[in-house]
C-alpha cells in the first residue's frame, strides 16, 4: 500500500488521522531504541517541539476516540504532550495548553 492510499481496514472516522498515527509511531519506534528512562519524554518532547498545535489537536482527537493503531509508547507519552486549546493554531495567537490537556491557565 502506498503511503498516500487509505487503509480500508481502518474505520472511516480514523482516516483523517492515519498520517499522524504513522508519524507518531515512527517517533516512538526511534525512541524504543533509547534507554527506557528517556523514551516517554523523548516522544513527548519531539512532538511538543516539532508538531504545530493543529497536529497535536488531531492526535488528541484520535487518542480520545480510542487511539487505534498507536503504539503503547505514544499513548504513554501523551500524558506529557501539550494539548492545545481549541483556538490554538487557528490564527488567534493564544498560548498552548499544558501537558496532558489539563489547563492551569
Amino acid at each position: 500500500m502506498s503511503h498516500d492510499q487509505l487503509d480500508t481496514s481502518v474505520p472511516d472516522e480514523h482516516h483523517g488521522h492515519e498520517k499522524l498515527v504513522r508519524m507518531a509511531n515512527q517517533i516512538a519506534t526511534f525512541f524504543l531504541s533509547q534507554p527506557e528512562g528517556v523514551r516517554m519524554d523523548g516522544v513527548a518532547t519531539h512532538i511538543n517541539k516539532f508538531w504545530e498545535p493543529r497536529m497535536r489537536r488531531h492526535l488528541f482527537e484520535h487518542l480520545d476516540a480510542g487511539g487505534a493503531g498507536l503504539l503503547p509508547l505514544v499513548i504513554e507519552a501523551s500524558t506529557l504532550i501539550r494539548r492545545p486549546k481549541e483556538t490554538d493554531g487557528m490564527g488567534t495567537g493564544t498560548k498552548e495548553g499544558t501537558a496532558g490537556g489539563t489547563s492551569g491557565r
